[in-house]
């Protein structure tokens, strides 16, 4: 029951899907903030809600200090491992809004897939707090597209049939009023890049697996959503494989009091 109540928890059984089979992020995410906020090899950056590490490590790629800060001790761990050989990458348990880093010890806070976990005005708090007075805050998320395939229509079919918890609407619906409140007056810019992802149908389910509001094994709609993505699968794969389309939407700015 906790799970179903306590959202740092909804991912506890789902790390190993999740790392493997959830889309990364395009390097124009680093790009932009190089070229537009400054980034360099040794601005720290503290990627929040850090999940299985796909944000963190663009950064540690780049040679930045990472502190990883992340509330599900699974998700953490599998971070942990996946990241091991990276000597500048820190893992941290902590929330969004109490971080427990220090105060101004940030040059850049990301966030990658969980802003809307946030309590929006703690964590924007806890930010500011962290943030040095030159920082700047981050949030990108991969929209899955719903209708630019086929496949992709039939993918959400199944998801809207079976799986029970699943709200079909865009992110960016959800947070354009959040993101308002988090950055302020001041405003945030705004970007948007292309990324695919081939799977076969192995990647396929366990992409499905990862998200928080499917069915699990011994659930009664599993095995029907199954069968259901095999079929489909079959339909409109090309060589074993499908794709996944996506927008990345980026937002970036600094935050002031």
């Amino acid at each position: 029951m906790a799970a179903m109540t306590d959202p740092t928890l909804r991912f506890s059984s789902r790390a190993e899907n999740y790392a493997r089979y959830r889309p990364r992020y395009p390097q124009d995410v680093v790009e932009t903030l190089r070229e537009e906020c400054g980034l360099h090899v040794s601005s720290v950056v503290c990627d929040i809600g850090s999940g299985t590490g796909a944000l963190a490590e663009m950064f540690l790629r780049n040679g930045n200090p990472v502190f990883a800060v992340e509330p599900n001790r699974e998700m953490r761990e599998m971070a942990e491992r996946i990241l091991s050989g990276y000597g500048r990458f820190h893992s941290i348990a902590g929330r969004a809004e109490a971080t427990t880093l220090e105060e101004h010890s940030a040059d850049f806070v990301v966030v990658g897939q969980a802003f809307h976990w946030f309590d929006v005005d703690k964590t924007r708090r806890e930010f500011l707090r962290i943030l040095k007075p030159s920082g700047w805050a981050m949030v990108v998320w991969n929209e899955r597209e719903f209708q630019t395939t086929p496949f992709l229509r039939a993918y959400d079919q199944v998801l809207q049939r079976y799986a029970l918890d699943y709200a079909r609407e865009k992110h960016k619906s959800v947070y354009d009023t959040a993101l308002t409140d988090f950055y302020g007056a001041d405003g945030f810019t705004e970007k948007a890049f292309h990324y695919r992802q081939e799977m076969d149908f192995a990647g396929v389910v366990g992409r499905m697996r990862s998200s928080s509001y499917n069915p699990e094994p011994g659930h009664p709609n599993y095995e029907p959503m199954i069968t259901e993505l095999q079929r489909i699968f079959q339909t409109h794969e090309a060589n074993g494989r499908v794709a996944f389309e996506y927008t990345t939407r980026m937002y970036y700015g600094r935050l002031f009091p």
